[in-house]
């Protein structure tokens, strides 16, 4: 009866262990509201602190603790410590964390109307790519006010720039039928990147940024598409003899938070959040077209990879391929409204 009760004793204790973990780890992830109304943001990327990303990142951090005066702090767990790309977003909607900021194309199953930042060639420049998807244009009206993204509680903060994409591969790309029998690897979700890349005659493999590494390394995938920062913080250059100067897509973050955690949140602490976010913003437009290029330039330092940069004319070989036909292909799902806008700007 005493090993009985003594048993007994030790399984009470650890169901309530557990309980109190599962309670930690539910709702929006408010940390506090106690004596000191304190609260932690865990804010998980896939990507290294010195990416534009990464580096918006820590601005947040820097300005919502100054903001609150500290009664809001920011755990950052950058390069997939927490989740990878397949997990991040469901982490986010159960509470597990507060705050991502993944690509658009990782929200193509739960708000498909985000894939339009996924269209090829929506900009000619990063100058014009600032209007395209600024946050009064019609496609950042889109991201702002995401009606699928409000009703799965989730907030848009912000739209961060990563930079336009180039070609990474082991044999050098000059026209679409370079990429003809390569398998190509893509981000998870966004069914306009497999359209796109099939039409110019590759084969497509989703797969989380975390794994592309090794997979080029084992000869899994043979190349990806992606901006400089994120190829040369990945080490991408030591695996791949070939990048191409393409500029044939953008790659935009959505920064956002729990809406549970956020409404959690005092008045003034909202605000210090919302502001924070503002600063962040703007801060990682200012620095993600120097990061992208110092990036370039390092790769070119290291001397494992040339960079093969297209002229006017080879470029406009690839964007023929695919626009407007890519973009039609998908009118029903990023929003004719949004197709026709960018088509009035390409004069089509």
């Amino acid at each position: 009866m005493k090993r009985y009760t003594k048993y007994a004793g030790l399984l009470f204790s650890l169901i309530a262990v557990f309980a109190l973990v599962g309670c930690g780890a539910r709702g929006g992830g408010a940390q506090g509201g106690g004596e000191e109304g304190t609260y932690t943001i865990k804010f998980s990327h896939v990507v290294t602190p010195e990416t534009p990303k990464g580096a918006a990142a820590e601005k947040f951090k820097e300005v919502v603790e100054e903001k609150s005066g500290g009664k809001v702090k920011v755990e950052i767990y950058p390069n997939s410590q927490l989740y990878g790309d397949e997990d991040e977003l469901q982490a986010l909607q159960s509470g597990a964390v507060q705050m991502l900021a993944p690509a658009g194309a990782k929200f193509g199953t739960i708000a498909p109307q985000l894939q339009v930042l996924d269209l090829p060639f929506i900009a000619n420049s990063t100058e014009e790519l600032e209007e395209v998807v600024s946050k009064d244009s019609k496609v950042g009206q889109a991201i702002y006010n995401n009606e699928d993204l409000a009703a799965k509680k989730i907030k848009v903060l912000g739209l961060w720039d990563l930079g336009l994409k180039q070609f990474s591969a082991n044999k050098p790309i000059r026209k679409p039928e370079d990429l003809q029998g390569l398998k190509m690897r893509i981000q998870s979700g966004s069914d306009v990147l497999k359209d796109q890349t099939e039409t110019w005659g590759a084969s497509t493999t989703p797969m989380a940024f975390g794994e592309v590494f090794n997979a080029l390394q084992q000869g899994v995938i043979d190349g990806l598409e992606n901006a400089y920062a994120n190829l040369y913080a990945q080490k991408m250059n030591t695996v791949q003899k070939y990048m191409t100067e393409s500029n044939h897509g953008y790659i935009g973050y959505v920064f956002v938070v729990n809406n549970d955690f956020f409404e959690s949140l005092p008045p003034d602490l909202q605000q210090a959040v919302t502001e924070a976010a503002d600063e962040a913003t703007v801060y990682n437009r200012e620095i993600a077209f120097q990061k992208d290029q110092e990036a370039k330039k390092k790769i070119e330092e290291a001397g494992t990879t040339e960079i093969i940069v297209l002229n006017e004319q080879e470029r406009q070989v690839f964007k023929d391929a695919v626009v407007p036909e890519v973009w039609d292909r998908h009118a029903d799902v990023v929003g004719q409204d949004l197709v026709d806008e960018l088509k009035s700007r390409e004069g089509i």
